[in-house]
């Protein structure tokens, strides 16, 4: 069974269509301006191609696994051959099992409940809060933010080194900063895991939307990332990996879907058989357009060619980096140093402003959307102000008035749909935000930066 396709395959371009290209926004200085999107990082915008085959599939929506009529046998497929296309895209081993979820964060909880008895667990305190708070039940062993890729797997080898070697550990890392955007070492970080009879998990959130993923090249034993940062909405996500811990563990969610057969029992309980394929961690009616729509960024990303959309992506990062560069004031977040690496995120502090303050005017007077705040990252982000990494913090602004000292920094993030004019003016309002400051008042408002009415 087909769906008709609205696009066919999208030609290369620089850069790729996507959602709300045209949108305009008001500015409180008067007038409109066309929005730059540079908030990748948190949600990138849908790819058009995406949009499209979704909406083609749309009228042809059916029950998956639920139902013999033509509209559901329809949707099983599809939801299968888009469990297919997302294991080619991450070039998955023949015996990896993948399972759609929510989100990173659901994926990473997911296999933190499969994890078995007694597992020791690995994880640098620089990793966002959905790869470095999952593993509560497990032993955690925290590490502390190395300041090199080589620092980085030395010390999870002494890490892993002084564990105890007949028990069960898993490590995991995210594959690129969501703070700073340097790219880890995961193919050495892998082999060091492995050399010491642990696994690892790979958090590539950040990774997927900018550079081709190879679970096999890698070595992972697990992946994990999201949809809606690889150009897909609709709030689906995927782990992807060895079965064993999976098929081992009690279903993620109990109910249908993933049981095979449930009996009564004569003492009046119930008896349940799970299924050892991926249904046993996709119980209740699964997300098909979410899937779909995470196959088809796939597609998308993979026929614009992985090799131009990194090569575009570096001109961006390097455009940005000179123009910040070029203003005294302006303070690039790094761990590894300016020559590390990295994809379209970068994190700075401006001296004399808050961040909050400073991201709210190049919003509300220049229509351009970044972010700011600790980035869900908190003890990276105050390692990288020179903070204790132990401090309390928010993931949004702190309470911190407009010329406050805040303990937050600001990111810009981009990718394969931001056009050079985007990150241009970009550059121009830091640098005329600096020499000439805000033109409007701001004031704080539910713990965030807006402008005074």
């Amino acid at each position: 069974m087909s769906v008709p396709t609205a696009v066919a395959a999208q030609s290369v371009c620089s850069p790729l269509p996507v959602l709300g290209q045209d949108v305009t926004v008001p500015l409180v200085t008067g007038g409109e301006v066309t929005y730059a999107a540079l908030d990748y990082a948190a949600s990138a915008p849908a790819l058009q191609r995406v949009w499209d085959d979704v909406a083609a599939y749309a009228p042809y929506y059916g029950s998956v696994h639920r139902g013999a009529g033509y509209l559901s046998q329809l949707s099983t497929d599809l939801f299968e051959n888009a469990r297919r296309t997302v294991a080619e895209f991450l070039d998955c081993r023949a015996d990896d099992q993948l399972i759609f979820t929510r989100s990173t964060t659901d994926s990473l909880n997911l296999l933190a409940a499969a994890l078995p008895a007694d597992c020791q667990v690995f994880v640098f305190e620089t990793e966002h809060h959905a790869s470095l708070l999952p593993w509560q039940d497990a032993r955690v062993s925290y590490l502390d933010a190395p300041r090199t890729p080589e620092q980085a797997v030395a010390t999870l080898e002494r890490a892993l080194a002084e564990r105890d070697p007949h028990g069960p550990a898993l490590v995991c890392v995210t594959g690129a900063s969501n703070v700073t955007g340097e790219l880890w070492p995961v193919r050495e970080l892998a082999a060091a895991a492995h050399a010491h009879g642990a696994r690892i998990v790979l958090d590539a959130a950040q990774l997927a939307p900018h550079h081709p993923v190879s679970v096999r090249d890698l070595d992972v034993d697990w992946i994990a990332f999201s949809g809606h940062k690889l150009y897909a909405p609709f709030g689906s996500g995927v782990l992807a990996g060895r079965a064993d811990w999976l098929i081992a563990a009690d279903p993620y969610l109990a109910g249908g879907g993933a049981s095979r057969k449930v009996t009564r029992r004569e003492d009046g309980g119930v008896d349940v058989e799970w299924h050892k394929s991926a249904a046993r961690h996709e119980a209740g009616s699964p997300n098909v357009i979410g899937a779909y729509s995470i196959a088809a960024a796939c597609k998308a990303l993979t026929e614009a060619g992985f090799d131009t959309l990194v090569a575009r992506e570096r001109h961006l990062i390097e455009k940005v980096r000179t123009g910040l560069a070029e203003v005294p004031e302006v303070r690039v977040l790094s761990l590894f140093g300016d020559d590390a690496p990295r994809v379209g995120v970068i994190s700075f502090v401006v001296d004399g402003w808050n961040s909050s303050h400073f991201a709210a005017a190049l919003s509300a007077e220049y229509g351009i959307g970044v972010r700011d705040g600790l980035f869900c990252a908190h003890p990276l982000v105050r390692t990288l102000l020179g903070s204790d990494p132990q401090t309390q913090g928010e993931c949004g602004a702190p309470e911190a008035a407009p010329g406050e000292k805040s303990l937050n920094a600001i990111r810009v993030s981009f990718g394969a749909g931001t056009p050079d004019e985007h990150v241009e003016r970009f550059v121009t309002a830091v640098r005329q935000l600096v020499r000439e400051g805000a033109k409007w008042q701001y004031r704080t408002e539910d713990g965030r930066c807006v402008p005074a009415v």
